[in-house]
């Protein structure tokens, strides 16, 4: 009985029940976490201006008793008396001043009025009263902002010393209204570090007009003075022109989101408070994840259900799927139907599926056998195109070879002999030229014609053919030796190489044709293995190889020689070696490499 496959199809329900499930349970959490969000937003931005609230206080008490005592100095410093009673009072018995300095501005030029320095809370870090002066030095305190009218805060605290910031106020005024003192008050940190010390989900932190810090949850990244101005939230927010300003924004330090807040006070100084996204929608996300957990235990129960229905479809596919994999490697013995048994579309595939290996194989054994009669790269060449007769003109490197002697071999040997022979001798060629890129176009007799180029060009043609020829100098010493220990005698040939264009495809008809390239190229190219005889040499290249190699090869003059076909002499050169990647010359010499110079039927060669 054929059960159609759509029946099977009932297990979509189970990924709607996965959809409604999973839909319900995000657009909830969704909604819970962007009603977090909202809630913590605003928390975030009534935090730090509650923050602002507190330092403005704090500031402007530091500030008044800034003022106090320093008109206290101003006045003692004027009449030229003693520290009164009430600059003892202001600045002696409070614990939070380090410092007092009265500046007096004449145009461009500020010098010190007066300067008290409580040298008993140096003294512990080895420092004297004279370290408030370098401290001015390394801070760069805006002193010109404080002449504008202007309250300024700076961070003062250096390592091995005190803990300190820098207030900066406007102290006395000319007739015109124009400031001519400023009063510089060094205090402890810790007022203004208290309220951001808190514990809290919430980082909250101080810093001044250039995001320098003035304070901050962790007191150790205060006293560092760290510059936080980068940071992309700070530097939106000192840039605001609005003293509060409220956005979500991604922590480079941490790379993960933030909730941001900030408040500017009176004085400029900004408070910053911002709360990790994370942390905020933990109990968010905790219900969500409970959720699922829910909705998951409920949708396992039913996977497991259908999980065994789902057997009856997915086992097959699943044998069909490991025999294409065996398919892919080039088995096609496998057999399909024989291990599907459904009597459904799955089985009417596994019939279709065994027709198909059925064609792959007999096409891979017409590749295979016609790989063995052009070529790898011919036969995919002509497989991937139409079959038609045609070429197309191409920049190719013709080589030929041949056996000196075989016609003489050939006379005094039996035809098994020979073709034992030629058997052996080719075996070894050809794996030389495949291996180096080339394609053997076709055997005639004894020799060898092959082609780099064709079908596939390269830039590295020319270089390839002339290793190859030198590769073959080599294995034929190697095969002689082999035939002498066998009382056989050794093999002379000779090898011709020359570039240029020639006609690349499919000659002959539509009933029979042949994969071929011909032209002058190939003509000459014979020649030139024909000149070998006269020249004595087992290789022999044209010039116009030699533009195409450079010096990547020991090449020397071997003469001109007039040929069938050209009008003109033929320039040929003999190959003595190559260079290598150090750059030395590798020289590739073997006893067969040169031999004795003979007449040569179609060459004539030219005096020199």
């Amino acid at each position: 009985m054929r059960i159609p496959i759509s029946t099977k199809l009932i297990t979509v329900t189970i990924l709607i029940l996965v959809a409604a499930t999973g839909t319900i349970t995000w657009i909830s959490s969704d909604y819970f976490e962007k009603k977090a969000s909202e809630q913590v937003d605003i928390a975030n931005l009534e935090s730090a201006a509650a923050k602002a609230k507190e330092v403005e206080n704090i500031v402007g008490s530091l500030v008044d008793k800034t003022r106090v005592t320093a008109s206290v100095l101003m006045k003692d410093t004027t009449d030229h008396v003693a520290a009164s009673d009430d600059f003892d009072f202001n600045f002696t018995k409070d614990k939070n001043f380090v410092s007092l300095e009265i500046l007096k501005l004449e145009g461009t030029t500020v010098h010190t009025v007066a300067r008290k320095v409580k040298e008993d809370l140096l003294r512990p870090y080895n420092l004297t009263g004279n370290y408030i002066i370098n401290v001015r030095s390394w801070q760069k305190f805006p002193i010109r902002n404080v002449a504008q009218g202007n309250i300024e805060l700076k961070n003062a605290s250096y390592p091995k010393a005190p803990a300190m910031i820098t207030i900066g106020i406007p102290l006395v005024r000319d007739a015109q209204g124009k400031i001519t003192h400023v009063a510089l008050a060094d205090v402890t940190l810790a007022p203004l570090e208290k309220p951001f010390t808190d514990p809290s989900e919430r980082t909250q932190y101080l810093v001044d007009r250039y995001g320098e810090l003035l304070a901050h949850k962790d007191e150790q990244k205060a006293m560092a003075r760290l510059n936080v101005s980068n940071n992309p939230f700070v530097k939106k927010a000192l840039t605001q022109k609005s003293p509060q300003y409220q956005t979500k924004f991604v922590d480079p330090d941490f790379e993960k989101n933030y909730f941001g807040a900030s408040v500017k006070t009176s004085f400029g100084a900004t408070v910053i408070s911002q709360t990790s996204e994370e942390t905020i929608l933990e109990v968010s996300r905790e219900v969500r994840r409970r959720a699922i957990f829910v909705a998951g235990s409920a949708i396992s129960m039913a996977i497991f259900f259908i999980f065994l229905f789902s057997m009856t479809l997915t086992s097959p596919i699943e044998k069909l799927a490991d025999m294409i994999n065996l398919v892919s490697r080039g088995n096609f013995d496998v057999k399909a139907r024989a291990q599907v048994k459904s009597h459904d579309e799955v089985g009417d595939l596994a019939e279709a599926f065994d027709h198909m290996t059925e064609g792959l194989k007999e096409r891979d054994k017409v590749k295979s056998l016609f790989s063995k009669f052009h070529g790898s790269s011919v036969a995919e060449d002509l497989i991937g195109k139409d079959i038609g007769v045609g070429g197309q003109s191409k920049e190719v490197v013709v080589f030929f070879s041949d056996i000196r002697g075989f016609t003489a071999f050939s006379e005094k040997r039996s035809p098994e002999e020979v073709v034992e022979m030629l058997n052996e001798y080719f075996g070894v060629m050809v794996k030389i030229i495949n291996s180096h890129g080339g394609v053997v176009d076709k055997f005639i007799g004894d020799a060898i014609m092959a082609v780099w180029g064709a079908p596939k060009t390269s830039d590295r043609d020319a270089h390839n053919a002339v290793r190859a020829c030198l590769e073959m100098r080599r294995a034929l010493e190697t095969l002689n030796e082999t035939r002498v220990g066998r009382g056989q005698p050794p093999i002379n040939i000779g090898m011709g190489l020359h570039a240029g264009l020639a006609i690349s495809g499919t000659i002959g008809s539509d009933e029979r044709m042949e994969y071929t390239v011909i032209g002058n190229t190939v003509n000459t190219a014979s020649r030139i293995e024909a000149s070998t005889k006269a020249f004595g040499a087992d290789l022999l290249i044209s010039d116009t190889v030699i533009e195409k190699i450079g010096e990547d090869f020991k090449t020397e003059l071997a003469g001109a020689a007039e040929v069938k076909g050209r009008s003109e002499a033929l320039k040929m050169f003999k190959v003595r070696g190559y260079r290598a990647e150090d750059g030395s010359m590798v020289e590739v010499k073997t006893p067969y490499s040169d031999y004795e110079a003979e007449a040569a039927d179609k060459v004539k060669v030219k005096a020199a």
